[in-house]
């Protein structure tokens, strides 16, 4: 089972392919997508548009995992970040991906096993899970890992299931 994981924003978006094998999640590739500021807001989300679908075509996920938004204080950045979901959610539909969506506390505990882990507690776990050792991993990226780990634990477990 492949997935592609996306924590969605506007500036920096988080990405992650993983692949599990047997019990063990392996991450195949991972980066963080950064958009021009000083780029037009239509371009900055075409880029995240192709940069998207190139990602999918060169890893072939079969599951799109993404993070469901949550609105906080800055209305804005929502709105934003809700457009960059579109995108990712237009492109992995083209691609024929089976498109799954998540809350920050399903996140948590899928990595965790608690719902009110802190930022410091998912990193931990993330990079127990997966051995990752990149040098440099901004936190978006470890956001798109652990999304990309929720998908693998429940789908998986729902292959397992229907299969059985």
């Amino acid at each position: 089972m492949r997935v592609l994981g996306i924590d969605p924003g506007y500036d920096r978006l988080g990405v992650a392919v993983l692949e599990r094998n047997g019990s063990k999640e392996h991450i195949l590739f991972s980066d963080c997508l950064i958009t021009n500021r000083k780029e037009s807001h239509a371009k900055r989300l075409s880029f995240i548009g192709v940069e998207i679908k190139k990602i999918i075509e060169t890893w072939q996920p079969e599951y799109v995992a993404i993070e469901k938004l949550f609105f906080n204080q800055n209305i804005t950045n929502g709105i934003k970040v809700a457009e960059v979901r579109g995108v990712v959610i237009y492109e992995s539909h083209l691609a024929e991906c089976i498109i799954c969506e998540y809350g920050p506390q399903e996140i948590k505990v899928a990595v965790t096993g608690y719902g009110r882990s802190d930022k410091a507690s998912i990193i931990a776990m993330v990079k127990r899970i997966t051995g990752i050792s990149k040098p440099k991993v901004l936190d978006d990226e470890y956001d798109a890992i652990a999304i990309g780990i929720t998908c693998l634990a429940h789908e998986g477990s729902v292959k397992k299931s229907l299969s059985t």
